[in-house]
């Protein structure tokens, strides 16, 4: 007789209340509003010194990005089920790498002299783009494992 050595699921862990994930939605929001308004409004992402004339080629998967997490987010305060709440993370995720990816090829930025800016930069982008790669295989899974819950309640 074999011997079951499979520890039992540990419960998942509790989700914070309706209203704390919504007032976190409401922030989120509204800091991506006015993230929007600083970089487009005159004179937005030019008044930044550090910034080249090719911030405009990653301008447009900046402002995507940004937009993304606001529409998001915005959904969110309507109805954030565990399965959409990770589909949207994985949304927005997405947008996220790619606008990481324009600015590490394009890397618009202008540093003074006799500091590795630039190596620091890299390394951030690189911490991101890691990062937000492990947040995809999160979301996924998330996704999957909220998409066989509801198949497993619907069949009984």
């Amino acid at each position: 007789m074999a011997l079951d050595t499979q520890q039992p699921a540990a419960p998942a862990k509790p989700r914070q209340s309706v209203a704390s994930r919504r007032v976190g939605y409401g922030f989120s929001v509204a800091i991506n509003a006015v993230l929007l308004f600083l970089i487009n409004a005159s004179p937005g992402w030019d008044a930044l010194p550090f910034l080249t004339p090719y911030f405009s080629k990653v301008l447009g998967l900046v402002n995507a990005s940004i937009a993304v997490g606001l529409g998001v987010n915005v959904m969110f305060l309507v109805a954030d089920p565990v399965w959409f709440k990770a589909l949207g993370d994985l949304l927005v995720t997405a947008v996220g790498i790619a606008a990481m990816w324009a600015m590490w090829n394009v890397l618009p930025f202008d540093f003074a002299a006799g500091f590795p800016w630039e190596t620091l930069v890299r390394i951030g982008l690189v911490l991101g783009l890691v990062g937000s790669g492990i947040a995809i295989i999160v979301q996924v899974v998330t996704l999957a494992r909220a998409s066989a819950q509801a198949t497993k309640m619907q069949n009984g």
